[in-house]
């Protein structure tokens, strides 16, 4: 079972893009675009998502906080705009396809003019073109230098441009697949589908939900306050205890603070959190968790068990049940027990049943787009006909395990009802033995949290 096609609920969110009035031309800011521009062609060939691949990059260069922030802030933009700026690129060559490599130094020229105002033009188009021919692409930094160059002159026309599209063409002036734009102003009319794609562009906040096993809201908070100059925001959150929700605004890197390590926290979307809500974990219970890494609901889970009872994380990587393994060490979970389920579930959980179940199924992660900056070109409309049948089996299996009177939870962070409502009415058409008691879908222009679809189910 493999938990998602992307990123973790921990999964790293944009640092905020630090607001000066002008960038100096210093040999950092050079290098910033140099390292972004490497990542940009790295992620043409590598079968990797475009964080990990900037991971890899920030590991072995030093650079300044807002360098970093720069850096970042290019290659997070290039892939989440690809779509606006390709049509940027597509109005000045005639829709003349380009070799991917020149078309990155495109977008990143582009995305410098269009959306990142306090660089300065000039400065945006001569560095592009120079990091061109630094990497090996001097025989096309000319063709690259005229259509920036063509571009910055006609800015005034052409932002008025992209703003029109976002109105008769959304799925080009908001950078997503046009299926996707189509299937949701289906659902929900233009206007709210607005809204979620404006979201989908935002950089998201870092939210932490407190680890209650180690601390309490008010030692962290103290903590952060006063050793670790972390600036944060309370979240009020109604499917989570008051006070231990909380979004970070300016804060060091997270693996260097001292409260990460110790395992004070845990980073997890409030959109997470309802899943366990539902479950409703006891202490003394024995619980089932299907689809455990990266463990951020398993730990939730032992949290709200008191560590206290038996609590089953299974996956079907072993190597991605590592992850959830290192996670409940460093949060103080002791009531978990790993299982890797290979190829072969059933014959895993032979004979074991449990008082509550949880499945937090693979999906579309259509909730999350905003996190998983790869995702919306990636996703296509047959992997949700793929994923529907994954969820089905899961809820099979899971359906399996649960004692008499007990407990399924069924979750996604997917915004389908094909994978949501209507997986669930198909489930229980198969399994009437089952009553739904709870149902609940979180939508993000209407939430204001990652999407995320919940259904409580009673044996």
């Amino acid at each position: 079972m493999e938990k998602r096609i992307i990123r973790s609920e921990g999964a790293k969110a944009d640092q905020p893009f630090p607001a000066r009035q002008q960038f100096e031309e210093a040999a950092p800011l050079s290098a910033a675009r140099e390292i972004a521009a490497r990542v940009l062609l790295r992620r043409l060939q590598a079968n990797a998502f475009v964080e990990d691949l900037l991971d890899d990059a920030f590991a072995t260069t030093k650079m300044r906080p807002d360098d970093r922030r720069l850096t970042q802030e290019m290659v997070y933009g290039c892939v989440r705009w690809q779509g606006t700026l390709d049509w940027l690129v597509a109005r000045k060559t005639g829709d003349r396809p380009q070799i991917p490599q020149v078309q990155v130094f495109l977008r990143l020229g582009l995305y410098q003019l269009f959306f990142l105002d306090r660089i300065p033009p000039h400065a945006a188009c001569y560095e592009t073109v120079e990091i061109a021919k630094r990497v090996g692409f001097e025989y096309q930094a000319n063709f690259i230098n005229a259509i920036l160059r063509r571009c910055d002159a006609e800015r005034a026309e052409i932002k008025p441009l992209l703003a029109e599209l976002q109105a008769t063409q959304p799925h080009v002036g908001f950078s997503h697949p046009e299926w996707l734009v189509q299937k949701w102003t289906a659902r929900w009319g233009a206007d709210d589908t607005r809204k979620l794609l404006e979201w989908n562009n935002t950089a998201p906040l870092t939210h932490i939900r407190v680890n209650t096993l180690k601390t309490t809201p008010v030692a962290l908070l103290d903590r952060w306050r006063l050793k670790e100059s972390v600036e944060y925001d309370f979240v009020k959150c109604p499917w989570a205890e008051e006070g231990q929700v909380f979004a970070l605004k300016q804060h060091p890197s997270l693996a260097v603070l001292d409260s990460f390590r110790d395992g004070w926290f845990y980073v997890q979307d409030p959109s997470t959190l309802l899943a366990v809500q539902a479950l409703d974990p006891w202490a003394g219970e024995t619980i089932l968790d299907l689809c455990a890494a990266p463990g951020g609901k398993t730990a939730y889970i032992a949290q709200k068990m008191e560590n206290d009872g038996e609590l089953v994380a299974c996956d079907q990587s072993a190597d991605r049940l590592k992850l959830a393994t290192e996670n409940c060490t460093r949060l103080g979970v002791t009531c978990v027990e790993t299982l890797a389920l290979g190829d072969h579930p059933e014959a895993a959980l032979e004979f074991r049943k449990f008082d509550k179940v949880l499945v937090d199924a693979p999906c579309s992660n259509t909730g999350v787009l905003r996190r998983r900056l790869d995702l919306r070109w990636r996703l296509k409309p047959e992997e949700i006909e793929r994923l529907r049948a994954t969820q089905a089996k899961l809820l099979h299996l899971a359906a399996s395990r649960v004692k008499p009177g007990g407990i399924l939870v069924y979750s996604t962070c997917s915004l389908e009802p094909e994978e949501n409502s209507e997986q669930v009415k198909a489930f229980l058409a198969a399994h009437p033995h089952y009553k739904l008691e709870f149902e609940r879908e979180l939508v993000p222009f209407r939430d204001g949290v990652d999407g995320a679809y919940v259904a409580k189910l009673r044996n």
